[in-house]
């Protein structure tokens, strides 16, 4: 991509960098010039994803954070502050699903175990809200930042099977413009506070609900495709670009927004 955003110089802490839509954004934010953060559970692939951003001549470091252990964010915090001085941006891409927290021909409903329901939940929501509580706390000192949450189609519409990703992903988009207003009404009208809702991307989590071993697509992958105006899964440099705008002084009147990115799909009811 050819993008030029005037991000330069900037900081930005990214939470699930190393997995696939936010490992992408990394790698643009910090072609864009930005001193990029990677904070993750797996520190073996975070330091795999520094050492590409530095070979590129990014600038990037990498910490082992959990984003459900406060003090283990605080810490995060800390460690980017003595290394960048700043942090300007905050990405919160840690999220997903889990087989077990969805419903199929082998597994109902009724029988789903509360602990993969809480993983889910407390993945997604607990965990964007968690790390805005450590890293926006230096937004409303400084008066200013960006904080860019990671929604979803489910979170217009639940989806079918999805009862746990559906409304996990909900409350992130309703987290988003709360915590818009109360940033802008309890601490400064400079930050900023958005979300973007990706399309169907394939990925590992939802791999096996939308594609058969052969690569042909599952019943709901072709439902998937049929709603899609564009006919087509996303990429996740389609969604970089939109991030990197909201992070930008282009989207300085953006706040409390959820973009959708997904090829017309939550335009269209399929007639």
């Amino acid at each position: 991509m050819n993008l030029n955003f005037g991000l330069k110089g900037k900081t930005a802490v990214i939470t699930g960098a190393t997995g696939v839509l936010c490992r992408v954004i990394a790698k643009e934010l910090a072609q864009q010039g930005v001193k990029v953060a990677v904070l993750g559970h797996n520190g073996e692939k975070a330091r795999l994803l520094v050492d590409e951003i530095i070979n590129d001549g990014g600038s990037a470091i990498a910490f082992n954070a959990d984003v459900l252990n406060k003090e283990s964010l605080v810490e995060a915090r800390d460690f980017v502050v003595e290394k960048y001085q700043t942090i300007d941006i905050l990405i919160n891409g840690a999220g997903g699903n889990k087989k077990e927290a969805t419903t199929s021909d082998e597994l109902s409903f009724f029988d789903i175990d509360v602990k993969a329901l809480e993983w889910v939940f407390n993945l997604n929501v607990l965990g964007a809200i968690l790390t805005t509580q450590v890293f926006g706390e230096l937004f409303a000192k400084s008066g200013t930042g960006c904080v860019i949450n990671i929604s979803s189609m489910a979170a217009y519409h639940p989806l079918t099977k999805t009862v746990a990703y559906s409304g996990a992903k909900s409350a992130v988009s309703n987290f988003t413009e709360w915590m818009a207003v109360h940033f802008n009404k309890n601490y400064s009208p400079h930050i900023r506070v958005n979300a973007v809702a990706p399309g169907f991307l394939l990925t590992n989590q939802n791999r096996f609900l939308m594609e058969q071993e052969n690569g042909e697509p599952t019943e709901r992958g072709k439902k998937v495709l049929d709603k899609t105006p564009m006919n087509r899964y996303g990429n996740p440099e389609e969604i970089a670009g939109p991030v990197l705008w909201l992070c930008s002084s282009a989207a300085s009147f953006v706040n409390g927004a959820v973009i959708p990115i997904d090829g017309g799909f939550s335009s269209y009811w399929g007639v």
